[in-house]
């Protein structure tokens, strides 16, 4: 007689059945709506009636801490956890970046990614001892930054200040467009959070950690999630995802679950405040979201030791202020097909994906599960082909064995030591890059493009709670791509519509072991000045509320609805004559950089000017401060304005292109 099937074997079945079942083909696309009325767009905001709301105090922009900052152990001095910090992590990590217009539409986007611009993602507060806020749980309200008070907490002994912010998901804000598969893109939307949070924390100087003992009972119970009465009337339930502590105590090296007083419910206030129905009208169901949503409930979370790998430390990173590149993140729509990534952007943006024990892979313990296979389209010093990053030394034997024999599995001259990056597959992959992405052109168009391969059934099939961390991690993984891309003048997208098993069938795998979650591009941004860009919240008048950008315009393809939306402005530099370039030099604070070839440059350049090559310019990039005057200049004062293109996209600020070029300054005896 066989045994009955334990509720995790029977939990394991019903979420790989419905990966299986929702997976894009060459053939057929995963069931969806066949028709979408944007008028009858969900409400992309969630609000409680009835609950006390207090608006959140903005100035993420006055922190000077730089982008590179975020990685180091010890950064300065930690802000103090108030009501007006509290303010700036929720401005930098969930809270409106931008309002667009164009013509008569009009939306918002916000600091994390959302597949479509849907935004499921709803984030909740549990404070202690923050002055100016009250003890208990808090709904935050992105549209005007506010946070609605859901339940008071019972008063306790004095102790510190104490933050922990809560995730859940509405899964029907994605089904109404993605039908579905929009479970899976909802999983990713948190892992953008998570990673959104975590960086914002680091602009602070604090740490944010998953509470990984909690189960989705104790996370439903905490945030108010479970109470069908705060949902009645047709209101769109919210699934329970996590809760991350923040910690804004310098020197903390491991957060831990057990602090006291936050999780004893004794002695609370009720819940107040009923949830707002977003969609009146819902055109289809998908009962399978919530089978998936039931079969990754998470009750006891099995241990499993924090991962560590001895790599080199984290290298130079940008110096440009992080609150600057976090609310200037867009997602790119359309890109430049001539443009190309250096190799030393290439190999800084992909060692930044490696899971040392910093921001943001310090999250939580989870060992690094996902490992990209890239499509190199222009990237200089790598043929173009297939790609692979093994994050996880563990993995790389059976990535081996599972994938076609005749691959190469060479690693590229001059790859970074701690990259475990290797060449599988050369030749022009441009045609079967945007073939495996739904055929959209971004993902031919770009620098490259990967799909995100991750260990797969025999982890699920374990905690098949993990189908949901693993889709977080490939969240986070995509989110390090976006803001590192923003600091090396580059921008990325995020991909959810590809072909499953196409991908698969290139790499030569034949069964579950390993499977494809998210796919992303990186290259330069197009621009169309045709949508306007808007403060977040103009009405609040706080000064220096927005990126400086916010008064520029953004990047719209012809027939792209305004929910995918996104943000690639023009960056200018000036073209200036050997006067104008005598007086810059003569002030004493001007870069001179002379990119002509090395012979011409020992023969004669300009007093003070350092030699400029595809090989060191990154040295520049990421090594000058923004605000420096860069002024450039080649022969005859064409090619310099490529370079020049360069350094404005990489937000420089005061970047020159020298007419005449030396030939110019030299005749006129400058």
């Amino acid at each position: 007689m066989t045994a009955a099937p334990t509720p995790s074997a029977n939990a394991a079945e019903v979420i790989l059945s419905y990966h299986q079942r929702t997976k894009h083909r060459l053939e057929r696309y995963a069931a969806g709506p066949e028709t979408l009325d944007w008028s009858e767009q969900p409400n992309p905001f969630r609000e409680y009636s009835g609950s006390a709301r207090i608006l959140l105090p903005l100035g993420g922009d006055a922190l000077k801490t730089t982008f590179s900052d975020i990685y180091a152990k010890e950064h300065g001095s930690a802000a103090p956890l108030a009501l007006d910090s509290l303010g700036i992590l929720l401005q930098l990590s969930l809270a409106l970046a931008a309002w667009k217009e164009y013509g008569p539409d009009r939306w918002a986007v916000r600091c994390a990614p959302s597949s479509g611009n849907l935004h499921p993602t709803e984030a909740y507060v549990l404070a202690r001892n923050i002055e100016g806020l009250t003890d208990g749980v808090h709904h935050y309200v992105s549209l005007d930054h506010s946070l609605e008070l859901r339940r008071t907490f019972a008063a306790t002994a004095k102790v510190e200040p104490q933050l922990w912010i809560g995730l859940s998901s509405i899964h029907w804000r994605e089904a109404w467009k993605y039908g579905e598969r929009a479970f899976r893109y909802c999983q990713l939307d948190v892992g953008h959070a998570i990673g959104a949070l975590r960086y914002a924390a680091g602009v602070l100087g604090w740490k944010a950690e998953m509470l990984e003992s909690l189960g989705s009972r104790d996370v439903a119970a905490l945030l108010g999630l479970d109470r069908n009465e705060d949902y009645a009337g047709g209101a769109e339930r919210e699934a329970p995802d996590l809760i991350l502590r923040i910690g804004a105590t310098p020197g903390v090296s491991r957060l831990t679950d057990d602090e006291p007083g936050v999780f004893a419910g004794e002695g609370a206030s009720d819940w107040q405040g009923r949830a707002n129905i977003l969609d009146r009208h819902p055109m289809y169901k998908w009962p399978v979201i919530d089978e998936a949503s039931a079969a990754t409930r998470k009750t006891a979370a099995a241990p499993e030791p924090r991962h560590r790998v001895n790599y080199p430390p984290i290298g130079l990173g940008s110096p440009e202020p992080a609150a600057g590149v976090i609310l200037g993140r867009r997602s790119a729509q359309g890109f430049d097909r001539s443009a190309s990534m250096g190799s030393g952007a290439f190999y800084h943006l992909i060692d930044r994906l490696l899971a040392r024990n910093v921001a943001p892979w310090d999250v939580w313990s989870y060992a690094p599960r996902i490992h990209p296979i890239f499509f190199i389209h222009r990237v200089d010093g790598l043929e173009p082909g297939v790609y692979a990053l093994v994050r996880n030394p563990d993995a790389a034997m059976r990535l081996r064995q599972a994938m076609r024999p005749e691959f190469l599995w060479k690693r590229p001259e001059h790859v970074p030591p701690q990259l475990d990056f290797y060449q599988l597959l050369p030749g022009d992959c441009a045609k079967a890059a945007r073939t495996l992405n739904c055929h959209q052109a971004i993902a031919s168009d770009g620098c490259f493009a990967l799909g995100m391969l991750c260990e797969f059934e025999e982890i699920v099939r374990g905690e098949p709670w993990r189908y949901k961390q693993l889709h977080w991690e490939a969240g986070l993984l995509g989110h390090v791509l976006y803001l590192e891309a923003e600091t090396l003048g580059f921008r990325g997208t995020g991909i959810g519509c590809y072909f499953d098993d196409s991908l698969h069938e290139i790499l030569g795998l034949k069964d579950a072991a390993f499977a494809s979650l998210y796919h992303f591009t990186v290259g330069r941004a197009l621009v169309d000045a045709r949508i306007s860009t808007l403060p977040p919240y103009a009405n609040r008048n706080v000064a220096n509320q927005t990126h400086p950008e916010a008064q520029g315009s953004d990047a719209k393809l012809g027939g792209m609805h305004k929910g995918e939306a996104a943000m690639a402005e023009e960056a200018s530099f000036e073209r200036i004559g050997v006067e104008a370039a005598r007086a810059l030099i003569d002030a004493g604070d001007a870069l001179v950089l002379d990119m002509r070839d090395p012979g011409s440059y020992d023969g004669g350049h300009i007093d003070g000017a350092e030699h400029v090559t595809e090989a060191n310019i990154f040295n520049f990039l990421s090594g000058t401060p923004k605000d420096k005057p860069v002024l450039i200049y080649c022969y005859h004062g064409n090619a310099s304005q490529v370079y020049a293109k360069t350094f404005a996209d990489f937000r420089f600020t005061k970047v020159y292109s020298l007419d005449g070029g030396y030939e110019g300054w030299r005749q006129r005896g400058a």
